[in-house]
């Protein structure tokens, strides 16, 4: 076997690229270099003998009775003396020697075989990383630049953005870290694979890798929310009866969930069982606080949510957490309410319906123009009532004999309020009223004072008797 196709069947085996793209390259690089020494007009054949395990070139001819061109064409004599039965017209071929090709061809061939290698390579280490997307990948910390992290994989290099990274985590060079491969990108220099270790599906291949119930598709996760370091929140349900998918995640002691948290250094998971009725998969969500009632508005995709008084704060969460995650779980807004603050909103409610029912005019109506209770009806006056869609001004006196006999005394709590606020109003003025007289009698009491001492002051040169 001859020297160059050891070398052929050596780098195709060694970096994974194909025989016979090496082989078209090589044909190419040598062609490219029979140009460069000879010209594009040279009508020229390259071809890989598998016998002979070389590289053959030929050059082809016209047969002509008058040479005008010497490269393209041969003359009948001369031609005969090559193959006694040429005729005019043939067209015959020539071996060259790839030796004759001379330094700067041969160099130009070899950067071409380079070039083609390298494309070749950075090609099968696309398609190998695209096809690895959605998966895990493991690398070493190897640098940072101004967009993140630098992640050797080995035949190739991974980004991890500051945007994809979890807060407060810090990394190192030498560093070993798994991250989730989230695109691919086709770069000048090589594929880039990109990765995030806070991505939510990252969390999913974690749970794939720890829980045998979720790789096999028998507790399947429905839905995940993460805010990356701190807190998350997952939601399973089983396909089969007989599991109970809190459980399969959880693991005998927490040992199979602990594995993930210790993977997202400490990043606390909330399992929680995901229901069609989004009643109950919010109350799971909103564990492990206490819920007494749910009111579903499914045309605007909104809860409210009513918790006892005491459990106000373990809904809501640490500045928002928990109600954050699990509005972002259901992807529904999620309203919270203490059944004390619930109870005197219902009850204003009533009364605007009664208000509504009076005036024979919707209730999304009066919530459109501003007025949600009837306190916010007795302060306005006729002009902005008119701003509801459907008022009239006959309306207006009908809904004002309705408040008053729903409310009595409203109207006149209202009015005094008033009369104290003006009354508190015009106290204030009069004491402001007061403090710049007193500060103007001030400055001319200072003034009177300034004016005696310099008319006592001597004059300069004049003395003092």
């Amino acid at each position: 076997m001859s020297e160059l196709k050891k070398a052929i069947d050596q780098i195709s085996k060694d970096r994974g690229i194909d025989r016979d793209l090496l082989i078209d390259t090589l044909e190419e690089a040598v062609r490219s270099a029979v140009a460069r020494k000879y010209g594009e007009t040279m009508d020229i054949e390259v071809s890989f003998n598998e016998e002979l395990g070389e590289i053959e070139v030929f050059e082809f001819k016209v047969v002509v009775d008058e040479v005008h061109d010497p490269i393209s064409e041969i003359s009948l004599d001369d031609a005969i003396d090559h193959d006694p039965k040429a005729q005019l017209d043939d067209e015959m071929g020539f071996p060259l020697k790839v030796e004759d090709l001379g330094r700067i061809a041969a160099q130009s061939a070899k950067q071409v075989i380079i070039q083609r290698m390298r494309d070749a390579e950075q090609e099968i280490i696309f398609e190998e990383y695209r096809d690895r997307v959605s998966e895990i990948a493991s690398g070493i910390i190897q640098r940072r630049d101004r967009t993140g992290w630098i992640i050797n994989l080995g035949r190739t290099e991974a980004l991890l953005p500051k945007e994809e990274q979890i807060p407060r985590e810090r990394y190192k060079r030498g560093d070993r870290v798994q991250a989730y491969i989230i695109d691919v990108l086709k770069e000048s220099r090589g594929p880039q694979v990109v990765v995030s270790r806070s991505h939510p599906d990252y969390m999913i291949e974690l749970f794939k890798r720890e829980v045998p119930e979720v790789a096999d598709g028998t507790v399947k996760i429905m839905g995940v929310s993460r805010d990356p370091g701190l807190r998350a929140k997952v939601a399973v349900m089983s396909r089969d009866r007989d599991v109970d998918p809190v459980g399969a995640c959880v693991g005998i002691r927490g040992s199979r969930i602990q594995n993930v948290v210790q993977e997202l250094k400490g990043e606390r998971i909330d399992i929680v069982v995901w229901s069609p009725d989004i009643a109950m998969y919010a109350q799971h969500a909103l564990s492990p606080a206490v819920i007494t009632r749910i009111t579903v508005d499914d045309e605007e995709e909104a809860l409210e949510v009513v918790c006892p008084d005491d459990q106000l704060s373990l809904a809501i969460g640490r500045k928002g957490q928990n109600v954050k995650l699990a509005a972002k779980l259901l992807g529904w807004k999620i309203d919270i309410f203490t059944e004390s603050r619930y109870g005197e909103l219902n009850a204003a409610r009533k009364g605007m319906d009664q208000i509504a029912a009076v005036a024979e005019i919707g209730m999304e109506n009066f919530f459109g123009a501003g007025f949600e209770t009837i306190e916010s009806i007795v302060r306005a006056d006729d002009e902005d009532l008119l701003t509801i869609k459907g008022m009239t001004e006959s309306k207006i006196g009908d809904i004002r004999v309705a408040i008053n006999m729903l409310a009595p005394g409203i109207f006149d709590e209202i009015a005094k309020e008033t009369e104290e606020a003006e009354k508190t109003a015009d106290t204030e003025v009069t004491e402001e009223i007061m403090e710049v007289e007193t500060e103007i009698a001030n400055d001319d009491v200072a003034e009177e004072a300034t004016e005696t001492e310099e008319s006592e002051t001597p004059a300069e040169g004049e003395e003092t008797k």
